[in-house]
């Protein structure tokens, strides 16, 4: 097989900064009034893994030219960038990849973000999204660095379907080893994210469903989605969520949650006897643009206000080049203003074939 290379960082790609604007008590807000609440940050463009729908390997082979180390943010520029966030209203922050766990001394950012005050004294949020791959080994030192939550992938239950998906050899026991060793070190309640793909994996569904019902962890279905320009992704393939709650509760009577908080962007449902939830994520069927709050930091320092995005801002410039601490606030809170992003509402056949951010580029 002959090995596609496409860059994950087109210099062209990078947007000047808007121009300031007036600073404002409480929360920035977009053009389309949205809050800036919860902040990505990607710690690595490396994974182990290569499932179809993120890093499939005909692209990211074994000679992809991947980020140099002096490229990445240090840990000090993460924690750094992290805390002007804080200052300008971010509550949350996800550590996300590529796979995070591979990131040397992981839980040493872990720390250090755990330090991180909100304004009224409360710690941040603090979760992680991972693979499971190298869970069962971190969960415990996570835990004590101060992690408060992981969100691990998991397609399938079954070894051929779950290999298919992420086309590394790696089989799910291991993953079920790192879900429980996270339980166990109070990484919970673990949420377990399935994208579903027709054609691959959506006999996967009701069997996902029964294996974490009652476990008090949090399944999700994701709608396989357009990220990137790398993943083939075709309408056909794309399982709507309203299909996948029809399927489980005709099995499993279920009925529907309210969100948790303004913004969450999984759709909830709970089994009517009691015995837990999952949710739904359909970004491609159900937009829920309005209500996004999330902006997202790259591995080395741009800043996306997008998962779909093309282009970014170059925010490790501003780190590396002297500026304060309030000249980064000020340029979060310009960038913020001027955003009006609302992909999936706006999705087409044509938007969906463009050049985007990959999204192991900028997490999921």
């Amino acid at each position: 097989m002959t090995e596609r290379v496409i860059a994950l960082v087109d210099a062209g790609r990078h947007q000047p900064l808007p121009p300031p604007v007036p600073q404002v008590a409480g929360p920035a807000r977009d053009r389309l009034g949205r809050v800036l609440r919860d902040l990505r940050i990607s710690v690595t463009d490396r994974c182990n893994f290569r499932c179809v729908y993120c890093m499939p390997k005909e692209v990211f082979g074994k000679d992809y030219p991947y980020l140099a180390h002096d490229q990445l943010l240090s840990f000090e520029e993460i924690a750094r960038l992290a805390q002007v966030f804080v200052d300008q209203g971010i509550e949350k922050i996800r550590l996300t990849g590529g796979e995070p766990l591979l990131r040397r001394n992981i839980e040493h950012l872990v720390e250090m973000l755990a330090a991180i005050k909100l304004p009224d004294g409360r710690s941040v949020e603090l979760t992680l999204t991972t693979n499971g791959s190298l869970l069962a080994k971190k969960a415990r030192a996570l835990r004590d660095a101060g992690l408060h939550r992981v969100t691990v992938s998991l397609d399938a239950l079954d070894d051929p379907t779950f290999m298919a998906m992420n086309d590394a050899d790696f089989p799910v026991a291991k993953v079920l080893a790192g879900i429980a060793a996270a339980d166990a070190a109070g990484l919970a309640p673990v949420k377990i994210n399935m994208v579903v793909k027709r054609g691959v994996n959506e006999h996967s569904i009701l069997p996902m469903a029964r294996r974490f019902k009652g476990s008090g962890h949090v399944l999700r279905f994701i709608e396989f989605m357009d990220v990137g320009a790398t993943n083939g992704w075709r309408m056909d393939d794309v399982i709507p969520s309203s299909e996948i709650i029809r399927l489980i509760g005709a099995q499993l009577p279920l009925e529907p949650v309210d969100r948790n908080y303004p913004g969450e962007v999984a759709e909830r449902w709970r089994y009517r006897d009691g015995s837990g939830e999952i949710g739904v994520i359909s970004s491609v069927t159900q937009a829920f643009c309005r209500s996004c709050t999330r902006a997202r930091i790259s591995t080395e320092g741009m800043l996306y206000t997008c998962l779909f995005a093309t282009s970014g801002y170059d925010f490790r410039a501003l780190l590396r080049g002297g500026k304060s601490d309030a000249e980064i606030r000020a340029a979060i809170a310009a960038v913020w203003a001027a955003r009006a992003d609302r992909y999936s509402e706006i999705r087409t056949a044509q938007t969906a074939r463009e050049r985007k951010i990959e999204m192991s580029y900028i997490g999921g």
